[in-house]
């Protein structure tokens, strides 16, 4: 009698997509929306007022409008991505905040260039929000790196803010004894954010065909969390959103009333940024370990105590 041919062992599929890179070249989107198109106003801040004649409160008003304009960007979001997919919608805004950011060296009046700024906020909304579900999607796909994989992404902020450490000195620097000098860097800034745009394409294509984990479900104890369940996270964001929006724009302009030096200034906001591209691995393990609000409010301290070390 014939032996039965045992079956052939099932081999599962292995799962060769590049997490890190796609993570990496997707954090260009964090980058382009709030390490260059709005924190790169605050090393243009001190040529842009002294060369205008601006107060600080019209000098304010740009971030103000800025801020105003990604509040409009964010909640339009979820429209838009009711018509359009994330990875389109990351290409589409980050070239739309390129082009806003290359407009706003051609004008010096207050009005279009208070228009300007609040249409890049409205634009880099939409690519922080659609680069940050595409993250969130990965992480879902590696559970035990998601902290990681979402760490990577938004500490691309800290990328933008070392290009523009290192980019936008020289150039003002070069331009200073041409008229409106400072919209040169404006102008490269704008190709910085276009060549992003055409980098994060690779991830935009791989991710399109690359959807979320299906037949995911509720581990057991774990809770739904109802809209009132935020309203401390975004009341301690808001916080939060308050005092670093201050910050970065006025500090440039502190360190230069100070009597710091082009040098110095160039190496303290690149320390800022490395110290933002670091943090994607430093807090990966607590919000791993934690899955509450808890790091929001660890974090939110531990601000609050920096910020107050300089006026001690």
């Amino acid at each position: 009698m014939a032996r039965a041919t045992p079956p052939a062992p099932i081999v599962e599929p292995t799962d060769t997509t590049p997490y890190l890179r796609l993570a990496l070249a997707l954090s260009l989107g964090a980058a382009v929306s709030l390490g260059i198109t709005r924190f790169a106003y605050g090393l243009l801040l001190p040529p842009m007022r002294e060369d205008l004649g601006w107060s600080y409160t019209l000098a304010g008003a740009m971030n103000t409008f800025n801020a105003l304009g990604y509040l409009v960007g964010a909640l339009a979001t979820p429209w838009l991505l009711r018509r359009m997919p994330p990875t389109r919608l990351l290409l589409a805004g980050s070239l739309l905040s390129s082009l806003f950011m290359g407009l706003s060296g051609f004008f010096t009046e207050a009005a279009p260039l208070l228009l300007q700024r609040m249409l890049a906020g409205a634009s880099s909304a939409v690519v922080l929000i659609a680069g940050g579900l595409l993250a969130a999607r990965l992480g879902s796909h590696q559970p035990r790196r998601s902290g990681l994989l979402l760490g990577i992404y938004y500490g691309g902020t800290g990328l933008g803010i070392v290009i523009s450490a290192l980019a936008v000195p020289p150039v003002l620097a070069a331009a200073a004894r041409q008229p409106h000098g400072w919209a040169w860097a404006w102008w490269l800034l704008a190709l910085v954010c276009l060549l992003a745009t055409v980098l994060m394409r690779w991830p935009a294509r791989v991710l399109a065909n690359h959807p979320s984990p299906s037949g995911q479900s509720l581990e057991p104890g774990s809770r739904v969390y109802r809209n009132r369940d935020f309203v401390f996270a975004l009341a301690g964001y808001a916080g939060f959103g308050v005092g670093y929006i201050g910050y970065m724009t006025f500090v440039i302009a502190l360190l230069r009333e100070q009597g710091s030096s082009a040098v110095q200034i160039t190496v303290f906001y690149a320390a800022l940024g490395l110290a933002v591209l670091a943090s994607s691995r430093i807090w990966a393990g607590l919000l791993d370990r934690y899955r509450s609000g808890l790091p929001l409010a660890l974090l939110n301290a531990l601000l609050g105590i920096a910020a107050l070390v300089p006026a001690l």
